[in-house]
């Protein structure tokens, strides 16, 4: 079955080059051509679990559908070679894997985890409770909260039997949920430049960022996603879903944090704990690149908040992760530990996040392919029509969890459909009731997609982060999430049935 799934894309792409190739129209999309190479991808990953090369036919449609062959020169390296990947490589990738690599070395997690166990921790309960409560803390959302929170509470929840399915589902459903829920982060300023004279109310970026913060209360699915993973993590959810209750009763009973032919994320050079034998570990291991990871980003936070301006707000992401890792050797070093060991550690650690690296890098040009293709553009399209002022903000919950789930990024997602959701609803109902609705719908919809994609780099990183199968941590995750959403579904719609 695994192979004959990979004819079906190969059959559409075959009869695409008879057919010719899709055209792009007046609309900025290639109309249903614009959806194959993520509809490919999203097929052949939920089939047959395998992801790279899942992603490597998705980005082969693309090229074929846009007439650019050359995939390498279109896609590829124009995607891996931005900016904003080299960010993701260096400090979600190769500072995150050799802080990690570093701790196998000091011990320092393991440590941390053993004093948890004795002050905080009680059983899986709650070791759950404190990843959730990570999960809070670290609330600038996404990749970095995903790391932060990961790389936190791993050790922890491992000691107490917590299968890699439910450590990974708390920490992606407490990124970017939780930032929306608690926007002290950058996110209402990116969304405040996407919007500023996009319809009157929207003046200037600080109605915008106000704006943001007054439809907080209806970001319906941020905020029941955040609930539902906190009674997840209090064993109190009635219902949590097949696949995860399976997990968790495999990992309590045998101890087996991953199904047994599972392909984790994050290698056994980031699990195998190799402290020399002369080396005391401590918490200064642990807490000190930690305090530094929190104090430089606070550094960007703190002063935005004192002068009253959250539109100053500018985390030093990259700084933060190079000090702490830096940090980390150096607490090593002085500690006593040889400088061969300590690279010993740094080269394992990056060597154990190279799969991950490989997935980000294909992820990141299939979002370029749908970029091209306008895959957001025509999702709009074909729905925009059906509209009525009562169904609109559940439309835009719905075309966001869409946009999101095939491009795999919220704020991809945001760049293209807060522009265009925000002037129609205005034009619908210009009432500042109705306008919050939508805004918190098109809000909570892209950060569902986002988190359920497996093509997102925050569900690939908090599969990385805990070392969870990727498609393990998707099919356990999906039907809480799901849940959520359609309980934020059914608030919009009561809720503009009666006010509208």
């Amino acid at each position: 079955m695994k192979y004959i799934a990979y004819l079906i894309p190969v059959i559409i792409l075959i009869l695409l080059i008879i057919n010719g190739n899709g055209q792009e129209g007046d609309a900025g999309h290639f109309g249903f051509y614009s959806l194959l190479p993520a509809l490919i991808t999203l097929f052949l990953v939920f089939l047959t679990r395998e992801v790279i090369s899942s992603l490597f036919i998705g980005i082969v449609a693309g090229g074929i559908i846009s007439g650019n062959f050359n995939i390498l020169d279109s896609f590829i390296l124009p995607s891996i070679g931005s900016r904003s990947f080299a960010v993701i490589l260096f400090v979600y990738l190769w500072c995150l894997g050799g802080l990690i690599g570093l701790w196998t070395r000091t011990g320092g997690a393991q440590h941390f985890a053993r004093w948890a166990a004795q002050h905080i921790v009680r059983g899986p309960r709650t070791a759950k409770f404190f990843a959730w409560l990570m999960g809070v803390v670290f609330h600038q959302g996404g990749t970095i909260s995903t790391v932060l929170t990961g790389t936190t509470i791993r050790a922890i929840t491992d000691s107490q039997k917590v299968s890699h399915e439910e450590v990974s589902y708390i920490v992606d459903s407490t990124a970017s949920p939780i930032a929306t829920v608690i926007p002290l982060n950058v996110w209402p300023i990116y969304v405040g430049g996407l919007l500023v004279g996009s319809i009157p109310i929207f003046a200037t970026e600080q109605q915008v960022v106000s704006f943001f913060f007054g439809a907080v209360a209806f970001n319906f699915y941020g905020i029941f996603a955040v609930i539902f993973t906190l009674l997840f993590a209090l064993e109190l959810l009635p219902w949590e879903g097949k696949k995860m209750r399976a997990a968790r009763k495999r990992s309590r009973e045998t101890g087996e944090l991953n199904r047994p032919d599972a392909t984790p994320l994050a290698a056994a050079e980031l699990t195998e704990v190799k402290v020399p034998s002369y080396y005391k570990s401590g918490l200064t291991d642990f807490f000190i690149p930690l305090g530094i990871l929190i104090g430089v980003a606070l550094t960007g936070i703190i002063p935005a908040l004192i002068a009253g301006d959250i539109s100053q707000i500018n985390v030093p992401i990259a700084e933060a992760f190079g000090l702490s890792l830096l940090g980390a050797i150096v607490t090593a070093l002085v500690k006593g530990m040889r400088l061969q060991s300590v690279i010993n550690g740094f080269v394992d650690g990056i060597k154990g996040v190279t799969i991950g690296a490989i997935i980000l890098a294909l992820a990141v040009s299939l979002g370029e392919v749908s970029r091209t293709l306008g895959t957001a553009a025509y999702i709009i399209d074909t729905t925009a029509h059906f509209i009525h002022p009562v169904l609109l903000p559940l439309l835009f919950l719905v075309i966001n969890m869409g946009v999101a789930f095939s491009v795999g990024t919220s704020w991809g997602t945001y760049a293209v459909v807060f522009p265009i959701a925000m002037p129609l609803a205005y034009a619908v109902n210009p009432d500042p009731f109705f306008l919050t609705l939508c805004f918190g719908a098109v809000l909570g919809g892209a950060v569902f997609g986002d988190q359920c994609s497996p093509i997102s780099d925050t569900t690939i990183l908090s599969s990385l982060a805990t070392g969870a199968d990727l498609m393990d941590h998707v099919l356990t995750q999906l039907p809480l999430a799901v849940a959520a959403c359609t309980l934020a579904g059914i608030c919009y719609t009561i809720l503009a049935l009666l006010f509208v």
